[in-house]
């Protein structure tokens, strides 16, 4: 049994987006992956946006993705795969000609050019269904990553949360400004915004919204390597008509918070270490330093130890856990 993992991430320096503790996090799963679960160290990937970072290995669209095809193409029947994404999420609201209303999630690379459920699902279905794939997703919005699962542990609300006891900001960038970054960034405004102009008939309902408009921009930036949510209509058909369906027992997903939720960015206190960290990443990692229990921790014992510690930092965050029931009385990573 082969076990890979790729962490990834994002703090976006130098940006309006910054944030702080996303490297922290990668780096500290990086050592419980290798300690704990004994994965070895050339099967551990990790892509930073750390300033001085050679290209190929910043966390952009086109690396994370390269990093995943690889993985997944690598596996055989009883590997263990692990994808940790510690940065922004955002998410898209789709309005289709006939189609109702649907709300997208998708998390968000150094370089804005956005992974969506879709293409996790796209990843997904090209495995092995005896291949164990397990997200764990320390970004807002992060609810709806593989929609396809089971929920096991799903929305909920506390009615009473405690002050915070620890300064934070939001992980989350609205669709809006990250057109509008994309738009002041570029070498190219004007012609850009002439594609905008142009209203390629493919996007059918999606024009006039900002995922449309945001649906016009990536393509010509990225020309090819985007989102399949934001390919043409019959690209995306022949991609997903291709594939199998996914059944609930395949892909594990952990979320730092429900679909409509933020996640928190912990600002470095004595609480957390001395260190920056992503609330969801750091009570993972804690709880399982502070496992003192007999075996290992399944999936759900894991997310539901995260959520009480989360509530007594008084941060009203509530992660959620997608999988099938047999995944769910699982240990995590298979490691027992």
């Amino acid at each position: 049994m082969a076990k890979r993992a790729l962490l990834v991430g994002c703090n976006y320096p130098k940006t309006q987006f910054r944030l702080y503790g996303c490297i922290n996090d990668v780096l500290q799963m990086q050592k419980l992956l290798l300690n704990r679960f004994h994965f070895d160290q050339i099967d551990v990937k990790v892509l930073t946006d750390e300033l001085g970072t050679p290209p190929e290995e910043l966390p952009t669209r086109v690396n994370i993705m390269a990093a995943l095809r690889k993985m997944v193409d690598e596996a055989k029947a009883g590997d263990v795969l692990f994808f940790h994404f510690s940065g922004h999420g955002t998410t898209i609201s789709t309005v289709e000609s006939g189609q109702p209303f649907r709300e997208d999630e998708a998390i968000v690379p150094c370089d804005l050019n956005l992974i969506t459920d879709m293409d996790l699902r796209h990843l997904i279905q090209k495995l092995d269904e005896k291949v164990s794939f397990t997200i764990l997703s320390d970004s807002c919005y992060s609810g709806g990553l593989i929609d396809q699962n089971k929920e096991q542990i799903g929305p909920a609300r506390v009615k009473s949360i405690p002050t915070p006891q620890v300064q934070f900001k939001a992980r989350g960038i609205p669709i809006g400004s990250i057109s509008h970054c994309l738009l002041s960034v570029t070498s190219g405004p004007t012609a850009i915004e002439d594609g905008i102009d142009a209203t390629p008939k493919f996007w059918g309902g999606l024009l006039g919204t900002v995922a449309g408009a945001l649906g016009s921009i990536l393509p010509l930036i990225f020309k090819k390597d985007v989102s399949i949510s934001f390919l043409p209509q019959n690209e995306q058909r022949a991609l997903l008509s291709s594939k199998r369906s996914l059944s609930e027992d395949e892909g594990i997903l952990l979320s730092a918070s429900q679909a409509n939720e933020t996640s928190a960015d912990l600002k470095e206190s004595p609480l957390t270490g001395g260190e920056a960290h992503g609330a969801f990443t750091y009570a993972v990692l804690q709880g399982f330093y502070q496992h003192s229990g007999h075996g290992p921790l399944t999936n759900q014992q894991l997310v539901k130890k995260v959520r009480k510690f989360l509530q007594d930092l008084g941060l009203e965050q509530h992660p959620c856990l997608y999988c099938s029931d047999g995944n769910a009385d699982a240990p995590f990573l298979l490691h027992g």
